[in-house]
């Protein structure tokens, strides 16, 4: 299996390096077309892609991935045009630096079940932005829909003469190959589990991982709730709540705490108090202190099936009262389906600490939403918290991996700095996946301090 494992990737890759080789030779807005045809192909076929991704996998919404795959394809293409990406991308003067884009190589990437089409989408793009040829392995659930996705996408290239295998899938997927492939590209981008992230920080090569999502919501004292609640339960049902950047949990000030809670309910939410309930539900999401397969990416109505809870027709969400913050409660976790946990606090840095107990039990450099419009409260949690991103007053699923409406860039692969054994704190786009040469000239007006000026001495 070993060798015949090694052979089978060795094809891929010397494919891979035959048509990157070619690409070099394509002008800026050659590139430009060959990436901006990728999120065209994927916006126009949004429905068909959507479809077929919750038909395999068994996970999602098919209205939430249709918005997915239109939005994600618009603001990616949105950020990437007109950026340099090949040859001189800056001349700085006062410096006398210029920066020369190359390309790494021949990009890996092992993309996630839970975003089949858009994170093979986005890093096909990233990749190919910065002049690289890019070898995908999917998910074992998505391999049909991520591979119909990639064959749609290079008919499209065909139509550019595009070198043929610039974007390459396996059509066999096994660990064995997967720890091939990471082995012999030149770069590895990892979006998935943490076992995968793991391997591709083992391989040898510079590897792109991103942690697990754990997205601690803390809405202030001042919060307009009648905005936020429907914003955070938009966000924690969206795609039945597989999303690493969906709200997880919400930790409100005790002086508003029940009026807070009835804004929730009158926007869908069904809130669970009983103890025998909340054991119910605790073990319907968790197996052994892991997420339950069953849950993930399951609808409400499932979700209460399976703790054998009956909810009203029309609830969008349930909200369960956590037992304590943290290790206290397995609640404080990360839970891929429309569950959201509630916990309360007496002042504001007492809700920063909840929020920091539970994301050192999971989370923790990712992300957090803050409903607030106290900038002193903001920034201080922006402080104390260890995560990569704060989304201020908005529905942290859909803006974390960047948004119209902020300034992060946009993706579908949020590294989470090394509180989550990441390389990165940011996320993930082209930039990452180029190398830059630096020219120094030498700058014979440049000021030298004296003794006096660089010590301070008199």
């Amino acid at each position: 299996m070993e060798m015949n494992s090694k052979a089978y990737i060795d094809e891929y890759i010397e494919r891979a390096k035959k048509a990157q080789k070619e690409y070099e030779e394509f002008s800026q807005e050659q590139i430009d077309e060959v990436v901006m045809t990728i999120a065209k192909v994927v916006h126009d076929n949004a429905e068909y892609l959507a479809e077929i991704s919750v038909d395999e996998t068994g996970m999602g919404v098919v209205a939430d991935k249709l918005a997915k795959n239109k939005g994600k394809a618009r603001i990616i293409w949105n950020s990437l045009k007109g950026k340099k990406s090949k040859g001189i991308i800056e001349r700085d003067e006062a410096t006398g630096i210029t920066k020369i884009a190359k390309p790494i190589g021949v990009v890996a990437a092992i993309t996630p079940c839970t975003n089949p089409i858009v994170t093979p989408m986005s890093n096909a793009m990233f990749a190919l932005k910065g002049g690289n040829a890019i070898i995908i392995t999917p998910h074992h659930k998505a391999i049909r829909c991520s591979t119909k996705a990639i064959e749609m996408i290079n008919a499209e290239l065909d139509k550019l003469r595009a070198p043929k295998h610039l974007i390459q899938i396996l059509d066999q997927q096994s660990r064995e190959n997967t720890k091939n492939l990471i082995a012999s590209a030149d770069i590895v981008i990892a979006t998935g589990g943490m076992g995968m992230v793991k391997a591709a920080y083992s391989s040898g090569k510079p590897a792109l991982g991103v942690g697990a999502g754990n997205v601690q919501c803390i809405i202030d004292t001042d919060a307009d709730i009648e905005t936020a609640a429907p914003q955070i339960i938009t966000g924690r049902i969206f795609d039945n709540g597989i999303i690493c950047s969906g709200e997880q949990s919400i930790i409100m000030p005790e002086s508003r705490y029940e009026e807070m809670l009835k804004e929730f309910e009158k926007n869908g939410a069904f809130v669970i108090t009983k103890p025998e309930d909340k054991e119910a539900l605790r073990a319907a999401m968790f197996i052994d202190g892991a997420m339950s397969r069953h849950a993930v990416g399951q609808s409400v109505k499932t979700i209460a099936g399976l703790a054998g809870i009956s909810l009203p027709e029309e609830t969008k969400v349930i909200i369960v009262e956590a037992d304590g913050s943290g290790e206290d409660d397995i609640l404080a976790k990360e839970k891929m389906c429309p569950v959201l946990t509630a916990f309360k606090y007496k002042t504001f840095e007492e809700g920063v600490e909840i929020a920091r107990a539970n994301l050192e039990e999971e989370g923790k450099g990712h992300s957090v939403s803050i409903h607030s419009n106290n900038k002193e409260h903001i920034e201080y949690a922006g402080r104390e918290l260890c995560v990569s991103r704060f989304v201020i007053n908005q529905t942290c699923a859909t803006s974390a991996g960047g948004s119209f409406y902020n300034g992060l860039a946009p993706t579908n692969t949020l590294g989470c700095g090394s509180w989550g054994n990441n390389s990165i704190s940011e996320n993930l786009d082209y930039k990452h996946l180029i190398n830059i040469s630096r020219i120094a000239y030498f700058m014979k007006d440049n000021h030298v301090p004296t003794d006096e000026e660089l010590w301070g001495l008199k």
